[in-house]
């Protein structure tokens, strides 16, 4: 090990060899226990791989889960990673993505309660969302043409208007006006049937309009081994699909699966924006 000081030309990483940030705490660390006191480390934390990005210093961050409600018992309002990166980036419109190998999902909506769901979800929002990735599985995950199926909100995506008229009223008109601009996309599709083998055939990522909607299967599918990406900021940032699990804290007995694959995903979008056109 070896400390990286910020603010130090660049030079490559040598075999063998970690170089650490070193970011003090407020007060004693113990495993497994949390502390409101170390609030402000913890988000000292996040602002020095922002900051390091953002000067170019750093490829990319990778964040470890954190406990929310830490920082807010600290007086700090705060909603979880995606926002505070948004508000400290200036990506005024994040998006969710997770990824696993078989498998990428994103989300219309992020954390809100489920009632206010059909109000979250407006013409606009459908289109910055699909724009947004659409875009960026191009630049950051070399997809020259992507495919995207989108699902519906409601159940059967709305049984031509029986069942809900968000699909006839916001999301038809969405995907219709992103089409005539070119993009590829697929539904609104029923989501008890979108993440069938023949749905997802050829398809590159599944555009949910809600948290619960998409997550499970893709969790399902891939827990331990997905990762977080948040899209819709101008620095690479991925993260664990998981919590912090703080039973597990200082045991050895946790899974480091996907914190593996989201240091390897950083990695290869690092690479996949290094070769678009400037």
């Amino acid at each position: 090990f070896e400390l990286f000081a910020q603010g130090n030309p660049r030079r490559k990483h040598e075999a063998g060899k970690l170089r650490v940030l070193h970011v003090q705490t407020s007060a004693p660390v113990r495993p497994g226990v949390l502390d409101s006191a170390n609030a402000r480390y913890v988000l000292a934390t996040l602002d020095a791989a922002i900051d390091g990005c953002a000067a170019g210093e750093f490829d990319a961050m990778v964040t470890a889960p954190l406990q929310k409600s830490i920082i807010n018992e600290a007086g700090v309002p705060f909603s979880g990673h995606t926002e505070y990166l948004a508000d400290r980036t200036g990506g005024s419109e994040p998006v969710m993505l997770l990824a696993s190998d078989r498998l990428r999902v994103a989300l219309v909506t992020t954390h809100l309660p489920l009632r206010a769901v059909p109000g979250a979800i407006t013409r606009e929002r459908v289109e910055t969302v699909a724009t947004i990735l659409y875009r960026e599985l191009q630049t950051k995950f070399a997809i020259d043409r992507p495919r995207v199926l989108v699902c519906g909100l409601n159940p059967h995506a709305g049984e031509s208007g029986h069942l809900g008229r968000e699909e006839i009223d916001v999301i038809i008109p969405a995907l219709e006006a992103l089409r005539a601009r070119g993009c590829d996309l697929i539904g609104p599709a029923p989501a008890d049937t979108a993440f069938t083998p023949h749905m997802l055939e050829g398809v590159d990522a599944v555009l949910a309009m809600y948290h619960d909607q998409g997550l499970p299967v893709l969790k399902y599918a891939g827990f331990g081994n997905a990762v977080n990406v948040t899209l819709g900021l101008p620095i690479i940032r991925t993260s664990v699909d998981h919590g912090t699990a703080l039973t597990l804290a200082g045991s050895g007995k946790a899974d480091a699966g996907s914190l593996i694959a989201a240091i390897e995903l950083a990695l290869r979008m690092v690479g996949a924006r290094a070769r678009m056109p400037a």
